[in-house]
């Protein structure tokens, strides 16, 4: 029995579904930060946006990952906006990057059984923790607006560390906070790259959910479980049919 659940969230306790590359949200992004003094238009703010992304990754300093940096998206906003000389907080920031991710959502929910695999899990004595490639700015609001962020012992977040899954420097440093042994410890994700293959390189056993935005499988499977009905509730009674 494990003591220790590492949780995935998007493709695997939230259903989502974004689109960044919409003509019409840069289009929108454009005219709010034109609106703030930063004229823009659509197409160059993309571009800019793309370039900056690409640029905080070659910035995350090289001590916090091994193989995946993860930069902080607040930077790339700020930066937007300093390029045409206007001063941005942080505040504004996250604020100006919230925004766009509410343009990107075509839908967000919890997938069924979320609850109940947690109860489960509760119930055998385990804890729930959180491992997310994603940017704070969006995932917190998102976690706590579906009512979720207290289930977790801790929400450790890419853009936090500077690294991401599958780099197991993610992996070992939550698992270091909380002097978790790998044999009690099981990854719980839906991409059979950056959850699977990455807490095997973590040493610590996974359960595969194959859900509807899971990567196409082109490799081997190291899961312990392999759930492809990408069910919660099959995922529970897999882990605890005994």
């Amino acid at each position: 029995m494990y003591k220790n659940y590492l949780f995935d969230l998007y493709g695997t306790l939230i259903d989502i579904n974004t689109d960044e590359w919409c003509d019409e949200i840069w289009e929108r992004m454009a005219l709010i930060y034109s609106l703030s003094g930063a004229a823009y238009t659509a197409k160059e703010l993309h571009k800019k946006y793309d370039e900056f992304v690409e640029d905080e990754k070659k910035r995350v300093p090289k001590e916090k990952y091994s193989t995946t940096p993860e930069p902080l998206i607040e930077n790339v906003f700020i930066r937007l906006y300093g390029l045409k000389g206007v001063e941005c907080s942080h505040e504004m920031a996250a604020y100006t990057g919230r925004v766009f991710r509410a343009l990107s959502i075509k839908f967000i929910k919890l997938y069924d059984g979320v609850h109940e695999l947690f109860e489960a899990i509760r119930s055998h004595g385990g804890k729930i923790y959180l491992l997310s490639n994603a940017q704070r700015i969006f995932t917190e609001p998102e976690i706590r607006m579906l009512g979720i962020y207290d289930e977790f012992e801790y929400v450790m977040i890419s853009s936090d560390e500077g690294c991401a899954k599958p780099d197991r420097m993610f992996y070992e440093r939550m698992m270091k906070k909380f002097s978790m042994k790998p044999e009690e410890t099981i990854m719980i994700g839906n991409d059979y790259i950056t959850d699977i293959r990455g807490s095997y390189e973590a040493g610590i056993d996974s359960l595969y959910l194959d859900t509807d935005i899971s990567p196409e499988i082109k490799g081997e499977l190291l899961a312990k479980y392999k759930i492809m009905s990408g069910s919660l509730f099959d995922a529970r009674d897999a882990l605890f049919k005994n």
